[in-house]
């Protein structure tokens, strides 16, 4: 289990670095508080990762494949626009209990949605289909990671089916919460730089452009 978990979790952190979910995150934890996007941020990992893990061909068989980007794209919009709406309504929502947890939904739909076909779910898929295989994909970095890890004594030597799940499911969403907590570090610091009008507007134009981007690459595909 041990060596599925280490894995998924080297692997899965290098590949989000720079995706979109982290740059998501990153305008998020603009928005709203740390743990209140953490928290969000932790229930969408587990749920993408878990579908991930136990049925990669889930996903794919939910929706025509070609139907994902454009959910993704019109809920990103959505997002946006609610964002935006939003704004004038900060003062009472922080005072109301339920309001709370409103932003910890919002981060955990919209990380599931960001995360659906994303690269690193790709990845998630095949690494709980063969860690090994996936490792030997990588060219010079499937053997000096393998070499890293047999020298502290990890080997999928006797790995079994149900060890690989939970290895995999655990370590890749230990991968995501350590690439994306780096986001929200930066993202409450830039929060606490700019004016909370200014960061309403910047988080609800970045959801809206994600989804923008979402409908154009899905139409231009077709043609």
């Amino acid at each position: 289990m041990l060596y599925a978990f280490a894995v998924a979790t080297i692997l899965i952190a290098l590949a989000e670095l720079g995706d979109k979910t982290q740059l998501l995150i990153l305008a998020l934890a603009c928005r709203y508080k740390a743990w209140q996007v953490f928290a969000g941020m932790c229930l969408g990992i587990l749920a993408i990762n878990l579908i991930s893990t136990l049925a990669g061909s889930l996903v794919g068989g939910l929706l025509p494949p070609a139907l994902l980007p454009i959910v993704s794209g019109v809920l990103f919009i959505g997002f946006g626009v609610w964002t935006l709406r939003g704004e004038r309504d900060d003062g009472e929502e922080e005072s109301r209990p339920a309001g709370r947890l409103g932003p910890i939904f919002a981060v955990a739909v919209a990380f599931f949605v960001a995360e659906l076909g994303d690269k690193t779910q790709i990845m998630t898929i095949a690494i709980a289909a063969d860690p090994t295989a996936v490792l030997r994909t990588l060219g010079a970095a499937g053997p000096a990671i393998t070499g890293m890890l047999g020298a502290v004594g990890l080997s999928s030597h006797g790995l079994t089916g149900t060890q690989a799940f939970w290895g995999v499911w655990l370590g890749a969403s230990l991968g995501l919460m350590l690439a994306d907590g780096i986001a929200i570090l930066a993202g409450a610091a830039l929060g606490k730089k700019l004016p909370a009008h200014l960061i309403t507007r910047i988080s609800g134009v970045v959801f809206i452009l994600f989804g923008v981007a979402s409908l154009a690459a899905a139409f231009l595909g077709r043609a």
